[in-house]
């Protein structure tokens, strides 16, 4: 994945942030609205906002693209009802200009900024932020990834080709041992990654505390007998003092990553949490869906990326192609490109795309040819441990398909002599 260099807003005093509105009224009064209501304004002018004020605080208009008009709008708005005013609803893209010396070092506050009351605004039936540019000054006020895919390379000793990781499954319901024994299975098996579900953190039956010495062990011993190191990203989602112990737990016992389900823990509590610990931060995005399947309303992944990115994070879920979920092939392909594009002129900050989501063996070849890079993790959580002859074939049947991948075979030519990626060519293409 070439890594696109992330275009700068022409003053190093401001963000800029685009958007796509739909409203009945003129785009460009709208937009007007929108500066005003986030930054120094409300929805008439005020006594106390002088026009010096105004010069040095207020939120500016830069761009206004109208597009095509649709017969009927997007959303309700009880607003534009109380006022009759009719359609059609217009649609635009607005590039809005943001005094930084509003925000300050403040992700809540750059959040609440870019993508805040604006949802709410009566006068649109539409209202989505699509991306954001950052100065290089201002990015590097922020967090930045401890590790992403350099020291994620070097931790797990892979270096010419993706990591490829797995889930554990069942998602609930394993014993801390059942956990252990599973892992020891995979560690042999040639798996790079191994992580937990996100529903799967701190439950009664296996506790975080009893799940992380167990498994601990065995990646040790596995270590120390094969001299390969796995990663394991330990679910410590919970309230960030419990996360705090939980990251210096798995630290104490030797591992090296932690995952949070980042939009239900909060940015503050993330940032926190990378100034806190050394590990390797796994951010899963679990419930971007709500924020991003509307066309009309919510985040795109542009946006929803960079703010989560400002935490220091060093992977970002973004997951797979031909998968179970709803997101196209083509969103895949370019929030993986997000991840692989610096915030800013002259930044280091890139992070490691992990594909997941009903990827298996047969996706290998589609997901190398839309991204042209390895730089990515790859985890097939049913893809591997319901591979028909056990696990451990599943882990080798992704490993020979990404073998095959880079050797430009396709892969059924490479499966007449490897019988793991044969049989799940022929278990999971029945069910693709």
């Amino acid at each position: 994945m070439s890594a696109m260099q992330q275009a700068q807003p022409a003053n190093d005093d401001t963000l800029e942030a685009d958007y796509l509105i739909e409203t009945p009224l003129d785009p460009a009064q709208v937009a007007e609205v929108m500066a005003g209501e986030q930054s120094s304004g409300t929805f008439v002018r005020v006594a106390n906002e002088t026009d010096a004020l105004r010069a040095r605080s207020r939120a500016s208009v830069l761009r206004i693209a109208e597009l095509e008009a649709v017969a009927q709008p997007s959303l309700p708005s009880a607003w534009l009802i109380r006022h009759g005013t009719p359609g059609p609803w217009r649609r635009a893209r607005v590039t809005l200009s943001f005094p930084l010396a509003n925000i300050g070092a403040n992700l809540p506050t750059l959040a609440a900024t870019v993508a805040g009351n604006l949802y709410d605004l009566g006068e649109v039936t539409g209202m989505r932020l699509l991306s954001l540019r950052l100065p290089a000054s201002y990015r590097a006020r922020f967090e930045l990834p401890r590790h992403g895919v350099a020291g994620t390379r070097m931790l797990t000793q892979v270096t010419d080709r993706p990591l490829i990781g797995t889930i554990i499954k069942p998602n609930v319901g394993l014993s801390a041992a059942e956990t252990a024994a599973l892992v020891r299975e995979l560690c042999e098996a040639g798996v790079d990654f191994i992580k937990d579900d996100e529903v799967s953190a701190n439950p009664a039956h296996a506790p975080l505390a009893e799940r992380v010495r167990a498994v601990m062990s065995e990646v040790r011993s596995y270590r120390e007998r094969s001299g390969r190191s796995v990663m394991v990203a330990f679910n410590i989602t919970d309230d960030l003092d419990a996360m705090r112990r939980h990251a210096e737990l798995v630290e104490h016992e030797g591992g090296d990553c932690v995952m949070a389900s980042i939009n239900w823990c909060g940015f503050s509590a993330i940032q926190t949490l990378r100034r806190a610990t050394p590990l390797v931060l796994h951010a899963h995005r679990n419930g971007y869906g709500m924020m991003s399947r509307d066309p009309a309303l919510g985040i795109s992944f542009q946006a929803y990326q960079t703010l989560w990115r400002l935490t220091g994070v060093d992977h970002m879920h973004v997951h797979g192609l031909a998968g179970k979920f709803a997101q196209s092939d083509m969103e895949v392909i370019g929030s993986a490109r997000d991840c692989a594009t610096p915030l800013a002129s002259g930044c280091d900050d890139t992070v490691l795309p992990a594909f997941s989501s009903g990827q298996w063996a047969g996706t290998a070849p589609a997901t190398f040819d839309a991204v042209r890079s390895t730089d990515l993790l790859f985890m097939s959580g049913g893809g591997i441990l319901a591979h028909p002859d056990g696990p451990s074939a599943g882990v080798t049947s992704v490993r020979q398909a990404w073998a095959a991948v880079q050797t430009g075979t396709p892969l059924p030519v490479y499966a007449e002599r490897m019988p793991e990626l044969r049989r799940a060519l022929a278990f999971f293409g029945e069910r693709a």
